[in-house]
């Protein structure tokens, strides 16, 4: 339990600070032009925390722990891309199958940064990990 703890507070110091140079750089911008109709003028922050705790405690269980099981960088970046293409796809293609007027270019984009982040988070904890303990 204490390594899926460990895991999680590193992945969560990774992945914020990962997003926040996506977020505040890039995506901001992107999105208030690409998706000025849909977005809200106020961010409701609770559902973004909501998923960063879900996308990282799931991170841990089903790449990172068994990465470090294994003793596998190779299975920390390949599993934390796949990982990271699969919840962004879910969120990007719903939307996009549903949502009238949902950029294929944000899906595409989205698709593209969700399997970064999932592989720099995973492989990024994984290198900590092993570095620190």
């Amino acid at each position: 339990m204490l390594l899926y703890l460990k895991t999680i507070l590193i992945s969560l110091f990774v992945f914020i600070v990962i997003d926040l140079i996506w977020l505040t750089l890039i995506a901001n911008k992107l999105y208030s032009e690409e998706l000025a109709g849909i977005l809200k003028e106020k961010i409701n922050f609770i559902p973004a925390i909501i998923f960063y705790i879900i996308f990282l405690i799931a991170l841990s269980i089903f790449v990172v722990v068994p990465a470090l099981n294994e003793g596998s960088l190779k299975k920390a970046v390949l599993l934390g891309a796949l990982f990271g293409l699969v919840t962004y796809a879910t969120y990007d293609l719903t939307n996009y199958a549903t949502m009238k007027g949902f950029p294929l270019k944000i899906v595409l984009i989205d698709l593209t940064w969700g399997t970064f982040l999932g592989m720099m988070t995973s492989t990024v904890t994984y290198l900590i990990y092993k570095w620190v303990f």
